[in-house]
């Protein structure tokens, strides 16, 4: 308790044991941006310093990233965004997140005995919502304009960014899934490129141009969405120009949640970030600061916990205007009720999914500027290369963010034309007294929800600060599984065992993270970013 007492200068350690590897947190007074990718961080604090603020600074990260990382995210996928406005504490929600076309049909593809939308699927591809959403946030919040924004991006696509090493990870594995003219655009004779080699995207580069010169309409009218919707027409698909031209972002509200003393702060539906809210008041009627944080006991009480709101996920997230019942998710008896059903000494069966929403690919973003405007971002073509398909043209690498969709019938997240399906991406803030204290987001799909507990309860409950909290390994419970990074103690892992979950060590590790902790009290921001991706925080 008397971590939670102290005064935020003293409530967090950011002290580290120099013998070890690890990176410590970066500090800076004027601004700040942590990513996955070094130049995506460059260019934001590049952007800062010539008198852009916080929403340019993310825009330009955001957009550099679809080449720096091409596999995780790109132009024709989809954004979250949480914005602080500077001299303000109200906490404003961007939904960037693209919609099924008019044609799609459950009732149809249940005709033809589709049970899922596959991942790889033309069913899967919803309209790019993301182009909207940041010409959105940089007519209401921006300051230097699209164009220059969008400079950085536009170069780096046309000269090249050299391949990182988790890129090149990611990519093998991921550019399996290319097909048609995606793989002349995201692969060299047919193979993934490896760390140092240089990625090129000329063609997206043009359309970034006419974004400049245009607006939305360069992205979603004339000769660009002509060649989506002829690429997109060729695979099968139901997309026509209409859907393109009628995509808008929407602003709104945050959805919110008590803990320890903190209210944490998540994009509203469609995204999953109710989620993280209720898994967290799940968890609150547990003593967790009492329990070590790689030990079993907490791990358990994490992995049961879960279980139980991502069934709530399953349940009633969906698109805004299908989502009915999250009073009754976020409610303290809803999670009081669930939190009775854990027992710390038996595991829960496994809880059926209705979504093929799992751990895939995303990149986030966070700015804090000096006027103190803070932006979450998280920007993503869901699974590794999105769908597989690419525009014949320029190359746009289409998201298969319908496979969020359910085709059982009746079901709030049943897919239909016009409408958003659920979604993995949430960025967050956690604040404290009414006052933002901390933009951040976890990375990997399904993760996220878990991500986000992970990281509050390792500051709230056991005092860690945001780069060590975000370092600490992680576990994930999905389809059975109990996925175990490799820094959970053997000790902890054979004792889960003996419990009777069903252990797993995941290839990949479980998501990455960034987060900003703003100490207001010393006029300090104070940054984090995860060491499984290849990125950092950065400061001036």
């Amino acid at each position: 308790m008397a971590l939670r007492r102290a005064s935020l200068c003293t409530m967090w350690s950011l002290s580290r044991d120099f013998h070890r590897p690890g990176r410590s947190a970066a500090l800076a007074a004027n601004g700040l941006c942590a990513t996955s990718h070094p130049l995506a961080a460059k260019v934001a604090i590049e952007i800062l310093e010539r008198g852009g603020n916080a929403a340019d600074a993310a825009i330009a990260g955001a957009v550099l990233l679809g080449f720096a990382e091409p596999q995780s995210c790109g132009i024709g996928g989809d954004c979250f965004v949480l914005v602080k406005p500077a001299g303000s504490e109200e906490v404003l929600a961007l939904n960037g997140s693209g919609r099924a076309p008019a044609g799609l049909s459950a009732e149809a593809l249940r005709a033809r005995g589709v049970t899922t939308i596959g991942t790889e699927s033309i069913e899967s591809v919803t309209i790019p919502g993301a182009i909207d959403a940041f010409c959105a946030l940089a007519g209401r919040h921006g300051r230097l304009g699209l164009a220059e924004c969008l400079a950085p991006a536009i170069r780096y696509a046309e000269e090249g960014v050299p391949v990182a090493p988790r890129v090149a990870f990611d990519w093998p594995d991921d550019g399996a899934r290319l097909t048609g003219v995606a793989r002349d655009f995201y692969m060299t004779g047919g193979q993934p490129l490896k760390a140092g080699e240089i990625f090129r995207a000329p063609g997206q580069a043009e359309v970034l141009r006419r974004i400049a010169r245009e607006g939305r309409a360069g992205f979603y009218e004339g000769e660009v969405a002509a060649d989506m919707v002829r690429s997109l027409a060729a695979r099968g698909g139901s997309h026509g120009l209409e859907d393109f031209a009628q995509v808008r972002s929407d602003w709104g509200k945050p959805v919110r949640g008590d803990y320890r003393g903190h209210s944490l702060l998540e994009h509203p539906p469609n995204g999953q970030g109710a989620t993280a809210i209720l898994l967290l008041k799940i968890l609150s009627h547990f003593d967790l600061a009492a329990l070590d944080p790689t030990g079993p006991e907490r791990i358990h009480l994490q992995a049961e916990a879960a279980k139980l709101a991502y069934d709530a996920r399953d349940r009633f997230i969906a698109d805004p205007d299908h989502t009915a019942r999250l009073e009754h998710m976020l409610s303290d008896e809803t999670a009081a009720r669930l939190a009775a059903l854990i027992d710390p000494g038996r595991v829960l069966d496994a809880v059926p999914r209705r979504t093929e929403a799992i751990h895939r690919d995303t990149v986030y973003l966070t700015v804090v500027d000096r006027d103190r405007m803070a932006v979450s971002m998280i920007y993503s073509t869901y699974w590794g290369f999105g769908s597989g398909i690419a525009s014949e043209k320029f190359g746009i690498l289409f998201q298969n963010r319908g496979a969020g969709f359910t085709l059982e019938k009746g079901h709030p997240n049943e897919a239909a034309g016009g409408k958003r399906p659920m979604h993995t991406i949430i960025p967050a803030m956690l604040a404290r007294r009414g006052r933002i204290l901390m933009p951040f987001g976890v990375m990997g799909g399904s993760y996220q929800p878990m991500g986000h507990a992970q990281v509050v309860s390792n500051m709230l409950d056991h005092g860690l600060g945001p780069q060590a909290a975000i370092d600490a390994p992680r576990v994930m419970a999905e389809f059975g599984e109990l996925k175990l990074e490799r820094g959970i103690p053997e000790a902890t892992a054979r004792a889960l065992a003996d419990l009777g979950h069903r252990l797993t060590v995941p290839q990949d590790p479980l998501g990455g993270g960034q987060a900003i902790l703003i100490d207001h009290e010393r006029g300090v921001l104070i940054g984090a970013s995860d060491p499984r991706k290849d990125g950092c925080a950065l400061g001036y």
